[in-house]
């Protein structure tokens, strides 16, 4: 049995072993790294603010209020400044993180994104080629959330609990004018506390090789 001891060695082993058959430990075992605070409130205020969108592209007029002898009108409100709109969109928004996969390729907060990473897209073409890769769990399980991501999912739930009344008031008072990352994380959630995982973003593939011809 191969144990690895590093990601870029686990990736060389694959390389040079070329068609034999391969066994292999899993992610998790190359060592769990949890997200921090800043990175489970980067992708709480992500995931809302991307549910916000949508449910601010329906522009229905809403009744809300009742009436036991329902003489009296109910009120009319647009959906989307409305309270019903804040509810479903902080429904299940935690469950979205589910959708992401841990990329160990990357040593910031960028690691936790949708899509395969490229650990498993190279296992995944192994496989693809009749390399038999154990990775001690059945091949129809590889795809399923990792440890930090489930356990993301719980950071999240408590992150939410604890802040629905900042949200609440930036949904009514401040949405449109600050961003949620900002009033969500770093005035409330991160106060006094690091938040530069806030800024950081994916590196594209030419970004390095452009960096070195404009040098």
């Amino acid at each position: 049995m191969i144990v690895l001891k590093s990601f870029t060695c686990f990736l060389f082993i694959l390389n040079v072993m070329g068609s034999h058959d391969v066994e292999v430990k899993s992610e998790e075992d190359l060592g769990v790294k949890y997200a921090n605070r800043c990175e489970v409130c980067k992708i709480l205020a992500t995931e809302l603010q991307s549910r916000l969108e949508e449910t601010g592209k329906v522009h229905d007029v809403i009744e809300i209020g009742y009436s036991l002898d329902d003489v009296k009108p109910k009120k009319r409100t647009k959906y989307e400044k409305s309270e019903l709109r804040l509810i479903e969109s902080l429904d299940g928004v935690c469950e979205k993180i589910l959708d992401y996969n841990i990329h160990k390729e990357r040593d910031d907060s960028t690691r936790f994104a949708k899509g395969m990473s490229q650990t498993f897209k190279t296992l995944h073409g192994l496989v693809d080629k009749g390399v038999k890769v154990d990775l001690g769990i059945p091949l129809e399980l590889w795809d399923k959330p990792s440890a930090e991501i489930t356990h993301m999912k719980t950071q999240c739930e408590s992150l939410l609990e604890e802040n629905e009344e900042v949200i609440e008031d930036w949904y009514w008072k401040q949405q449109g004018n600050v961003d949620l990352k900002i009033h969500l994380c770093t005035k409330h959630a991160l106060r006094n506390t690091d938040d530069s995982c806030l800024f950081e973003e994916l590196k594209q593939k030419g970004d390095s090789a452009k960096a070195k011809t404009e040098l």
